[in-house]
Parts: C-alpha cells; structure tokens; sequence
C-alpha cells in the first residue's frame, strides 16, 4: 500500500490482477455520495444537488472484471430549494413517481492512465444510454475501494428536455464519490 494508506494506480491494477480484490462489494451509503450540477439562467446560476439516497453492488472476478450497480433514488433530489426539489420530481424532469430509479449498470472498469475507465448503461426515465467516463479509483484496503467521477450528461438524452425560455443548460454533471465495501 502507498504511504498515504491508499494505492495508487499500478497497485490497484496488481490487487486485480492478483485476485486479491474478488468477490461481492457493498455500496456504502453513509461514506457515498451522487451529485448533480448544472447551469440555468442562461447559464449564469450554478444549480448544485445531492441524491440522499444510493445503494449499489459489485463484483470482481478473480480474472479482474468488475460488474455492478449503482442506483440512486430520483425523489431523493436535494438541492436546498423546495420548490425547484419539487418542480425536479415532476414529469417535467425525473418523474419520480412513474421512474423512481435512476440506475448506472457497469459492465467494465479498466485500469488506464491515472485511474479507471469504467464503461455501462446509464438509465434514466426509462431510457438505457452507454456511458462511458474516466474515475479515480482507491483502495484504502483489501476491503474498502472507492471511486470518484465527474460524468458529463446530455439531460435530453433521457427525455428530460424542459426549458421554459431555453433558460437551463442541458448539459450536466453527475458527481461521483461511492464506496464500497467487502462483504
């Protein structure tokens, strides 16, 4: 392990290819968080929200492939502004009553440059996008890993395309930090 009490990237990719990181991970929620941000007021006004609530599985074969889910409540939405957390909600964007889930589905995660590649299937509304983004992966130990990402989303992509008088970029940020345990 690095000195810091995490590994870097070369010692990630030998806990993979050692084995020493098979078998089923646990999404931490109380260490996890997903976040949102996006510009509206024609770009003038960052909007920042958190989903209060995440859960999430994975595995990793002793071969290193790395499968999971992440899925984050899409009522959970916090923004710190009522109105808006509502108007978010409504069929005019999440529709969390219709699609209470908004769920990330890996199907790989390589070790690259700096970090990880991971690639999956994003949904949203009821609408599967491939998503691919680069993370900064971490293992504090042979037990806890954790994975930070910034994920540029194109919101239309989903089918959430409100924008009363083009005043909201729909062009997002989904904020990553997710922890994951061994179970």
């Amino acid at each position: 392990m690095a000195s810091s009490g995490q590994t870097n990237t070369l010692e990630l990719q030998a806990l993979l290819k050692d084995a020493a990181l098979t078998g089923n991970w646990t999404l931490d929620p109380s260490k996890s968080t997903v976040g949102l941000r996006s510009k509206s007021m024609w770009g003038l006004v960052p909007v920042k929200g958190v989903f209060r609530q995440v859960s999430g599985q994975g595995t990793v074969s002793p071969a290193g492939d790395v499968a999971g889910t992440v899925t984050v409540s899409a009522a959970s939405i916090d923004t710190r502004v009522n109105k808006r957390d509502t108007h978010l909600r409504s069929a005019d964007f999440f529709d969390s009553d219709t699609y209470p889930d908004i769920t990330f589905t890996v199907n790989q995660a390589q070790p690259s440059g700096q970090g990880v590649t991971v690639s999956g299937n994003l949904t949203v509304r009821d609408r599967t996008r491939p998503v691919t983004f680069d993370a900064t992966a971490s293992a504090v130990s042979d037990s806890e890993i954790s994975l930070d990402a910034e994920v540029q989303i194109d919101r239309s992509d989903f089918g959430l395309t409100w924008n009363q008088m083009g005043m909201s970029s729909v062009h997002n940020t989904i904020t990553v930090h997710a922890v994951f345990t061994k179970r």
